[in-house]
């Protein structure tokens, strides 16, 4: 049906059909002056934007992340683009922070919006200094090829690694051969060779290009030993003050993780330097993560296991990795509590054997997953992940309609 109307104008109307509709909503709630605020900052007050952001940001804060309203991540991202539009002009970097923000933190209503106003901000500009850490390329190829000495590498890994079952390795099998042999089985297997055509696996190794593309993007990064720590915390960073905390002195005390997050979502060019395998779509499969893992030698996922398929690409560097059948679970002494109750109490890197008896002796797979593999880890196995050298790590969830048991 012809309207009448330039195609620009219809979408720009349903984006102000989209932001007055959420107000509506955000005032029946009582956020009468979020509603005011927002009002005043679409008019260009930044005081009022700002204002109405942190109003957002209290509410997403209020309560356990689950529970919060999503009309108020809606509203977080919608006054996160209005500081960005009126900060545009006079400081990119703030208003590409906010943009960035809005989609970490904001709701999906106005995810187009947030994107389409960052593709209107360039993350680098030649000669303005943002983005560049100053780290050589000498020094960022040594970070990766670190720890190739076998003798080295024993000294970091848990006890009895690399003596049990190695893990499977074929190269380049047909989608036909990985459902058959390892995906109705439930089996892990190391796949070699599937991913050299992926321009990532040249272009990630200079670190110039990923601070050129990304240096300016804020993400989400992990401070701490892992997870489980009391003294682990996320912090909200440049991507080049990532890449600057890999160097610092005390990297080893604090170390700096960005891990599980859906940076290829957010970031649009290095998306563009990857391709789902084939493998992801085995039993009619429907993608539900694509994760990035990026970060030091030393960092560590503590044991667990995930609902989903997994196919983990290991781009840059290299990963020691364990596994244990899903089977076993009990024997590994997940935690009673429903929010851990994938994660296992055992901590591999110092186990204590009289507190969790049943642990010792246990079977499991490992290997050493070098640059260019993919490890197929089937659901509910547990795994547990050390990174060796500095890591770029990309994972593939995905589920099925029908269990892989049902069709063996």
């Amino acid at each position: 049906m012809d309207t009448g109307e330039p195609a620009g104008a219809l979408v720009a109307a349903a984006g102000g059909d989209k932001r007055a509709a959420l107000l509506r909503q955000i005032t029946e709630e009582g956020g009468f002056a979020f509603a005011a605020s927002a009002e005043k900052a679409a008019a260009g007050d930044l005081r009022a934007a700002e204002a109405a952001r942190e109003m957002a940001w209290e509410q997403l804060h209020s309560g356990p992340w689950r529970e919060v309203e999503p009309a108020w991540r809606d509203a977080y991202a919608l006054a996160c683009l209005h500081v960005a539009s009126i900060r545009a002009g006079d400081d990119r970097r703030a208003a590409l922070r906010a943009l960035d923000m809005g989609l970490i933190m904001g709701g999906d209503l106005l995810r187009a919006e947030l994107e389409a106003a960052i593709a209107r901000v360039p993350a680098y500009r030649n000669g303005d200094g943002n983005g560049d850490t100053g780290i050589d390329a000498e020094r960022w190829m040594e970070g990766l090829s670190r720890n190739t000495d076998l003798a080295d590498v024993f000294k970091v890994l848990p006890v009895k690694s690399l003596s049990c079952k190695q893990i499977e390795r074929r190269t380049c099998i047909s989608l036909e051969a990985f459902i058959h042999d390892y995906f109705l089985r439930e089996s892990p297997v190391i796949l070699s060779g599937c991913i050299d055509h992926w321009p990532a696996r040249t272009k990630w190794k200079d670190i110039k290009y990923l601070e050129r593309i990304a240096g300016d993007r804020t993400v989400p990064a992990e401070v701490g030993k892992n997870y489980v720590c009391n003294e682990w915390r996320q912090d909200l960073i440049t991507f080049s003050q990532f890449l600057e905390r890999m160097w610092s002195p005390d990297c080893s005390a604090n170390l700096t993780y960005l891990a599980q997050h859906p940076l290829f979502d957010q970031i649009k060019e290095l998306r563009e330097d990857i391709v789902v395998p084939d493998y992801c779509y085995a039993g009619g499969g429907e993608l539900q993560a694509l994760n990035a893992w990026f970060g030091p030698d030393g960092t560590v996922t503590p044991l667990h296991h995930d609902p989903h398929h997994n196919l983990f690409a290991q781009v840059l560097g290299r990963k020691y990795i364990r596994l244990y059948n899903a089977s076993i679970s009990e024997d590994l002494y997940p935690h009673m509590e429903t929010m851990l109750s994938n994660m296992s109490q055992v901590d591999l890197d110092n186990i204590d054997v009289k507190e969790f008896p049943r642990t010792e002796g246990l079977e499991f797979m490992d290997c050493i997953l070098e640059e260019g593999d993919l490890l197929y880890i089937p659901p509910k196995w547990w795994h547990y992940v050390r990174s060796l050298s500095i890591s770029f790590s990309v994972s593939f969830w995905w589920r099925t309609p029908i269990l892989p048991s049902e069709g063996s």
